[in-house]
């Protein structure tokens, strides 16, 4: 692990490494983390704000497109500026669609 990675708590099924909506068993293990219950992001990261971090996309049960599952989204070094096609919010205008511009993080 190199020094700008570092382990967090996996935000799909909150730190547990059981798939959260046991789809297939109630033993089922997280497509996520795999079952280590963390996942690793390269820093910097901030908050994925596609799916308020809870890894899950939006209105579903699947994994969030954003930020993998994770509930954090890797930014680039630098001084972030909110994203002025989506105000922030990583959406469409009018959708529950990851914003085109900044990709769904919010900010570019």
């Amino acid at each position: 692990m190199s020094d700008n990675t570092k382990y967090i708590k996996c935000a799909f099924c909150k730190g547990s490494g059981i798939d959260p909506f046991q789809l297939l068993t109630k033993k089922s293990i997280c497509q996520v983390c795999g079952g280590k219950r963390k996942v690793h992001v390269a820093e910097p990261a901030i908050k994925c704000v596609y799916c308020e971090g809870t890894g899950v996309y939006p209105h579903s049960r699947l994994t969030c497109t954003v930020c993998g599952g994770k509930g954090m989204v890797s930014v680039k070094k630098g001084k972030l500026v909110e994203c002025t096609d989506c105000n922030g919010t990583g959406r469409t205008f009018n959708s529950d669609l990851p914003c085109l511009t900044c990709k769904g993080i919010g900010a570019v």
